[in-house]
């Protein structure tokens, strides 16, 4: 081994050491209603997004695209737990819907995803 790549390698592999633990800071969605592809009765809605970490309220947005691809920013409803989101939609149609979210996590990062999912007929 050279010299060169012993003296980075104790660099590397603490590095490599914290990585987990950066990763696992960020929000993510640990559980949610509707679940993800699940089919849901409407033409109402009531909408829970639980994560694994405390969120910023004030900088987080849920849109719901429609089944025509319309988008619909959806009002969050009053902030009951400090990793909770709630809000609702309403008249839905049957068809396949997808929720995409936006948090900004006590760590800072800003963390998105999307959950798909159908109402029924």
């Amino acid at each position: 081994m050279t010299t060169r790549l012993q003296r980075l390698l104790p660099v590397l592999l603490s590095a490599a050491a914290l990585w987990p633990a950066v990763a696992a800071a960020h929000a993510i969605v640990i559980a949610s209603k509707p679940g993800v592809d699940a089919t849901v009765a409407g033409p109402t809605l009531p909408i829970e997004l639980r994560f694994n970490s405390r969120i910023d309220h004030q900088r987080s947005r849920v849109t719901l695209f429609g089944p025509d691809g319309a988008a619909a920013t959806l009002p969050l409803g009053a902030e009951t737990a400090p990793d909770l989101l709630t809000t609702q939609a309403g008249g839905l149609a049957p068809g396949a819907y997808r929720l995409h979210w936006q948090v900004l996590s006590v760590d800072g990062h800003i963390t998105r995803g999307d959950i798909p999912f159908k109402v029924g007929e």
